[in-house]
């Protein structure tokens, strides 16, 4: 097993949680693992992109190179374009469709929704509205994560007993929260497949 991930969004959006959940559920499935620095500003507001590389081989490098990611995770849509070029022809861009406008000029929806689903392989879903189904606005990250599900070859119980690593100082109710939006998002990946 090997997937190459580059995950994308704005500081603040939860990159930094979606990468320790893979993390750590790849650690307790016995894989290698190797992460690059987060690149950018990792404050609120500013572009940030970390990557994440799991292997059951030993791995030597922790970027990947430019053509070769098997799938780009972006919690926000213009995020997710800037980084298809490190994308490999058959692998997966999943995006969450709200966008976080932080700059002057952010692109019209209607330039950039064309240009992600020229990608074959790609998933768009409205990762924070699924967040307000589920009665957590803040857990649009852990939705876009479940809407990657499908894609990534790592067991639930893994990523549960990851979440519990992560939050569950902070009591059952937020582990559920977590579970039910990773849940929301792999719906959410159907239903924009069957669509």
């Amino acid at each position: 097993m090997k997937k190459d991930i580059i995950l994308a969004g704005v500081g603040g959006q939860g990159i930094l949680t979606i990468a320790a959940t893979i993390g750590l559920a790849a650690v307790s499935k016995g894989l290698y693992l190797k992460q690059a620095e987060v690149h950018g500003m990792s404050q609120r507001g500013g572009a940030v992109q970390s990557h994440l590389r799991l292997s059951s081989s030993p791995i030597h490098s922790d970027l990947i190179p430019r053509g070769k990611a098997d799938m780009i995770i972006a919690v926000e849509p213009m995020e997710s374009i800037r980084y298809i070029p490190m994308l490999s022809p058959d692998g997966w861009l999943i995006t969450n469709n709200t966008p976080y406008v932080n700059i002057p000029g952010y692109p019209d929806m209607n330039a950039l929704l064309p240009e992600i689903r020229s990608h074959h392989n790609h998933i768009i879903i409205d990762a924070e509205q699924t967040a307000r189904d589920i009665g957590s606005k803040r857990s649009a990250n852990m939705v876009t994560l479940g809407a990657a599900l499908p894609f990534l070859e790592i067991e639930m119980k893994h990523l549960e007993d990851a979440l519990r690593q992560l939050f569950g100082h902070k009591g059952e109710e937020m582990v559920q929260t977590n579970l039910k939006a990773l849940e929301g998002g792999k719906k959410a990946t159907r239903e924009y497949q069957e669509g």
